[in-house]
């Protein structure tokens, strides 16, 4: 690519900056300095901790809007994967306190425009996994009321109420009280979050939402065959229902030839004592060892680029986005390392033909106004219905 694709890119970002899916920040504050902000500071350039993000690179990439995954592993499970995402949400707004010139707390699609307006960084929350609410709409009530704008109906196995893409299926796809998870949801205006369900889930919560579904991070599975993709029927049927699909930078999902690697990286870490998912430091110098015995294949903008191809092609450019997972993952494409790379993947598309009118819905415009009608179904529903008190157990037994 060019100077001059760079600069073009750059300048539509100032424009339309992009709103991100999925970004692990603070579950890597959890892990690097237990939430002391005063050990690591945002304001000032972090690559040197290991981190992938920061307020100088997020400006560099021209992020407008960032949602920060309140996630918790899904080996946590009852009251300790609630209290966890409470720890998270809470971290989320004092980063909004703490560092205010640069970063806004948005709960409405509004609020988004508002700190674009203000020249601030909008900063919405995802809880990533139903493990979160620990069976229970009150639970998902008060998350909603905490300032949570999606749920990731899974994480990387299976809860009792929906099956995930990377477990042994079990129900089906969703139960029951899974499908009434999803009412409930959209009652709220919460927009549910299909990345990391099985097919079945995915095709199960389209048919119930009555709202536009997403998924935060998630590529083709037809460019690149791995469970955490979304299938080509699922990606058609975003048309109808009003979904936007933000297609992800993680390596093992989106290059088939690091698939292989990541499965045996995975494994090493293990063996290691350590969680495949652990960013530290030390779980790093781990993967870098293995990587230096086993060169790893190298993702690139150009990877992403043929999935949003793709992606656009099937679901229609008014039903794509962009999701990173910066802070997720142990590793990036080559020109995607970190929050600051979002106009090389701009640029290659620029490169490959797409129009600026296309651009702004990939990068600001779909999120805006999927949030957006997710709030108006959730007026309509509540004109017809109040708080579900369905339980678990009365519906699947």
């Amino acid at each position: 690519m060019t100077v001059n694709e760079l600069d073009r890119a750059r300048e539509l970002l100032a424009a339309h900056p992009v709103v991100d899916g999925h970004n692990d920040l603070p579950w890597a504050l959890r892990q690097n300095v237990a939430y002391d902000l005063d050990r690591l500071d945002i304001a000032t350039d972090q690559s040197g901790a290991g981190l992938h993000t920061d307020l100088p690179r997020l400006r560099a990439g021209g992020v407008g809007g960032q949602f920060w995954s309140v996630y918790v592993r899904s080996d946590m499970a009852g009251d300790d994967a609630v209290s966890a995402t409470l720890e998270q949400i809470d971290i989320v707004r004092q980063l909004t306190e703490r560092y205010a010139d640069d970063l806004r707390l948005a709960l409405t699609a509004d609020d988004l425009e508002a700190a674009r307006a203000e020249g601030r960084i909008a900063s919405l929350m995802g809880a990533e996994g139903g493990h979160s609410i620990n069976c229970s709409l009150a639970t998902l009530r008060s998350l909603y009321a905490l300032g949570v704008r999606y749920m990731t109906l899974t994480h990387n196995d299976n809860i009792p109420w929906a099956d995930s893409a990377t477990d042994e299926p079990r129900a089906g796809g969703l139960t029951r009280f899974g499908e009434e998870v999803v009412r409930e949801m959209n009652r709220l205006g919460m927009l549910v979050d299909l990345s990391h369900v099985s097919a079945g889930t995915m095709r199960d919560a389209v048919r119930v939402s009555e709202a536009p579904v997403i998924f935060s991070h998630s590529s083709a599975r037809a460019v690149c065959d791995h469970p955490r993709n979304v299938p080509d029927d699922v990606l058609a049927s975003l048309a109808a229902n009003g979904g936007v699909a933000m297609a992800t930078f993680v390596p093992k999902f989106i290059l088939p030839g690091a698939v292989e690697w990541t499965a045996a990286a995975d494994e090493n870490m293990r063996a290691h004592g350590f969680h495949h998912l652990d960013t530290t430091a030390e779980a790093m110098a781990v993967h870098h060892a293995f990587e230096a015995s086993r060169p790893r294949p190298v993702a690139t903008a150009a990877t992403v680029a043929d999935h949003l191809d793709h992606m656009r092609e099937v679901a229609g450019v008014d039903h794509i986005g962009i999701g990173g997972d910066f802070d997720g993952t142990a590793f990036t494409p080559a020109d995607l390392a970190d929050v600051a790379g979002y106009p090389n993947l701009i640029a290659e598309l620029l490169r490959r033909g797409w129009s600026d009118a296309d651009l702004a819905k990939l990068t600001w415009q779909n999120a805006v106004r999927v949030l957006r009608d997710a709030e108006a179904v959730a007026r309509d529903v509540r004109a017809r219905r109040g708080p579900s008190v369905a339980t678990i157990g009365q519906l699947d037994g």
